[in-house]
């Protein structure tokens, strides 16, 4: 009983002090944590479990002082699609969230000058596309076909009192490209180039530090980044485009619309 009794004593939290339901203890290294105050923590960091109470305390006070920081930034640069990358070019600072409100949430306001470096991971995926014979089995085509899914992913990696880095998918659903043979080349594919594109300015954006002198004038609209236009298969040459000014294929010049 005396095992029994220890894992369902109740618990107290050891920063708001208020008791821990049956499933509400989010564990430290030397104490207990509500669900309350853990959804207090940046969404960035990830060693809760590695840290002591004090060190909890102490990002708390920075996350409640935060708020302030949140709502004086001054949007001048926006980057990306579903979570994006807002920058200050007049503090020098930058926030990332997906909220619709960038001022909701209380994201962390971080110094553009603490980006120790900023990369690109593109995911790769592959699954072999199959087909049904006369009795109903799954068989591969002849050649093989293969589907591939790829994502893209931006890491930003800084130096910060509790986060260490910010990574992020850049977009919002997978770009599929199919193959009728065991390679492929994804630069042929107009959504694949763009993102790809895309997350090059990005990293060239956040490595370059886009920070105006003091004494500029900041431009009160934000700039957005252009978000890739959808792409389409031309039925005239078959392959993945994305129309031009005109309406028209970027590869034979045929008319989609």
């Amino acid at each position: 009983m005396g095992l029994f009794d220890n894992l369902f004593k109740k618990k107290n939290c050891d920063i708001c002090g208020g008791e821990i339901g049956l499933l509400g203890n989010r564990k430290l290294e030397d104490g207990n944590l509500c669900k309350d105050c853990a959804a207090k923590l940046s969404p960035w960091f990830d060693g809760r479990r590695h840290s002591t109470v004090e060190e909890i305390r102490k990002q708390l006070e920075l996350r409640e002082a935060n708020k302030n920081e949140v709502q004086a930034f001054h949007i001048n640069r926006i980057y990306g699609e579903d979570t994006k990358i807002y920058v200050d070019e007049q503090k020098g600072n930058f926030m990332v969230t997906s909220a619709q409100d960038p001022k909701n949430g209380n994201p962390d306001v971080i110094s553009l000058d603490a980006i120790t470096n900023c990369e690109i991971d593109i995911r790769e995926g592959r699954t072999e596309v199959m087909r049904e014979d006369a009795d109903g089995n799954e068989v591969s085509y002849n050649p093989p076909r293969y589907s591939y899914d790829y994502d893209f992913y931006i890491c930003l990696y800084v130096n910060h009192p509790y986060i260490d880095d910010i990574q992020f998918k850049l977009n919002d659903d997978d770009i599929t490209i199919e193959s009728r043979g065991s390679g492929i080349n994804p630069e042929l594919n107009a959504t694949y180039r763009r993102y790809n594109a895309l997350a090059e300015e990005i990293r060239e954006a956040m490595l370059n530090r886009p920070v105006k002198a003091k004494a500029e004038a900041v431009s009160a609209e934000p700039v957005v980044s252009a978000s890739p236009a959808a792409a389409v298969t031309c039925p005239y040459c078959g392959a993945t485009t994305t129309p031009d000014a005109n309406g028209s294929c970027e590869y034979c010049g045929s008319s989609l619309k």
